[in-house]
C-alpha cells in the first residue's frame, strides 16, 4: 500500500469516527487513519453506543466524518438482516438530528442494491436515509456503491470467498466451488484509500459507485491460491506474483497462517566434507536480499509494513524473533539457532522485531520482495 499523504493542513485536525470500526474495513481504515496523524484525529466508536443515545450522541457530536460500515453480512434470517442495517442507519440518522451534526458521513453500501435482495434493499435504504438527512439539515453524504472486498484478516465464511479459501487452505481443508462465476473485486486497502480521498474532497456525492481492480472467476483466484499453498506454504518459496492483484492476494493468504504454529521454518541443510549448503529463498520475483550481524544485546527492526513481504533467516548465532499484529496484545515469540538454520517471513500490519539473545555476533539473512525506497518506505516505527 502507498499511503497517499498531502501537504500537512495548518488548520485543526479532521475528526473522523468510524461505526463498525472493529469491522474488517472499519479495521484497516482506523490502523490506516492512524499513520496520518498530521492530518486526521480518531474518534474511537464501540458497537454499544448503538444501545446507549447519550454514548451515540456524545460520539456524533465529536465527528467532522463519519464513516457508517456497520452492518450485518450474513444471518439464517434475511429479514432480520434487513431489519438490523436499516435499524443502524436510522439511529445514526437520529443522532445526526439530535445533535445538530453537519458532519460529513460515508456511509457504505454495496453492488447487492442492483440485485434486489433483502441485503441489498437493506443497503440503499440506510443510504438514502443518510442522503435525505444530508438534505434537510445541511450535512454532506457519500453513498459508497462497493464491489467484493478481500484482504488481510477477513473473516471466514462471513466476508468473502477468498477470506474462506485462504483460511481453508492454510487449515488442511478442501475448498469448493459453488458458483463459478465472474466476481468484481477491490483490496481492502484500495478501497481504504478511496474512502480517504473522499473524506479529503469533502463534498456530497448520494451515489458513487466504487470501480473494482479486478474482476476474476472463483476458480481462477483459486487456482492462485491453490499455488500460493503449494509453493509458498508447503515449500518456502515466494510465487510469482505478476500484478498488484496477485501482490495483494498473496499477503491477503499469507494473514491466514497460524504463524504461531507454522514457524520458525528450518532450511533443509546439505553437509559434506567441505561443510554445509543451505538454499535460502527460491524466488519467483526479483527483490532486495541483504545480511547483518548483530551484537550480542542488541535488537533490531520494531517496525511493520503494511505492503512489503519479507523473510528472517538466522544462519550464526542464536536469535529471538518477535511478531505482534499491531492492533493485539499477543505477541509470538520464535527462537532460532544457526546449528539449524531456519526462518520467519513477516506478514504484514504485524511489527516485528530480532535480537541477539547468544554470547556471539548473530548473523541474520534478510530478503525483502522491494529495494528501500526512502520517499516510499512502507516502515512504521512500534515496539513489539
Amino acid at each position: 500500500m502507498n499511503i497517499q499523504s498531502p501537504i500537512p493542513n495548518p488548520h485543526s485536525l479532521k475528526k473522523i469516527g468510524i461505526t463498525g470500526q472493529n469491522g474488517f474495513v472499519g479495521k484497516h481504515l482506523y490502523n490506516t487513519l492512524g499513520l496520518l496523524p498530521e492530518e486526521f484525529e480518531r474518534i474511537d466508536f464501540q458497537k454499544e453506543f448503538f444501545e446507549n443515545e447519550a454514548k451515540l450522541d456524545e460520539f456524533v457530536a465529536q465527528c467532522d466524518v463519519i464513516v457508517h460500515l456497520a452492518a450485518m453480512n450474513r444471518h439464517e434470517s434475511e429479514q432480520f438482516i434487513y431489519e438490523t442495517n436499516v435499524a443502524l442507519a436510522n439511529q445514526l440518522v437520529a443522532s445526526l438530528k439530535r445533535t445538530g451534526s453537519k458532519a460529513h458521513v460515508l456511509m457504505s453500501s454495496s453492488t447487492q442494491e442492483e440485485r434486489y435482495n433483502l441485503y441489498g434493499k437493506s443497503k440503499k435504504e440506510g443510504r438514502e436515509a443518510i442522503v435525505n438527512w444530508a438534505k434537510e439539515n445541511g450535512g454532506k453524504a457519500t453513498g459508497l456503491i462497493i464491489p467484493n472486498v478481500y484482504g488481510a484478516f477477513g473473516k471466514p465464511f462471513y466476508n468473502s470467498f477468498v477470506a474462506t479459501f485462504c483460511h481453508q487452505l492454510t487449515h488442511g481443508e478442501t475448498p469448493t466451488v459453488a458458483n463459478d462465476g465472474e466476481v468484481k473485486l477491490i483490496y481492502v486497502q484500495e478501497l481504504v484509500q478511496v474512502i480517504i480521498d473522499e473524506i479529503r474532497k469533502g463534498t456530497s456525492t448520494p451515489e458513487l459507485t466504487i470501480e473494482p481492480t479486478a474482476v476474476k472467476k472463483v476458480t481462477e483466484v483459486l487456482a492462485l491460491l491453490n499455488e500460493y499453498k503449494a509453493k509458498y506454504f508447503d515449500g518456502g518459496e515466494i510465487p510469482v506474483l505478476a500484478s498488484t492483484f496477485e501482490h495483494n492476494l498473496f499477503n491477503t493468504y499469507r494473514s491466514y497462517i497460524d504463524y504461531a504454529t507454522h514457524y520458525p521454518v528450518k532450511f533443509t541443510q546439505h553437509t559434506d566434507p567441505r561443510g554445509a549448503f543451505v538454499e535460502v529463498i527460491r524466488l519467483g520475483i526479483g527483490g532486495q536480499c541483504s545480511f547483518s550481524t548483530t551484537v550480542p544485546g542488541i535488537t533490531r527492526g520494531n517496525h511493520y509494513h503494511t505492503r512489503k513481504i519479507e523473510r528472517f533467516a538466522v544462519i550464526k548465532g542464536k536469535a529471538l524473533i518477535q511478531l505482534r499484529k499491531i492492533d493485539t496484545d499477543e505477541v509470538l515469540d520464535f527462537y532460532l539457532d544457526g546449528n539449524e538454520p531456519a526462518y520467519v517471513d513477516m506478514p504484514i500490519w504485524y511489527t516485528h522485531n530480532i535480537k541477539n539473545i547468544g554470547d556471539e555476533d548473530l548473523y541474520t539473512i534478510f530478503w525483502i520482495d522491494e529495494p528501500f525506497n526512502p520517499e516510499d518506505a512502507d516502515t512504521y516505527f512500534l515496539e513489539v
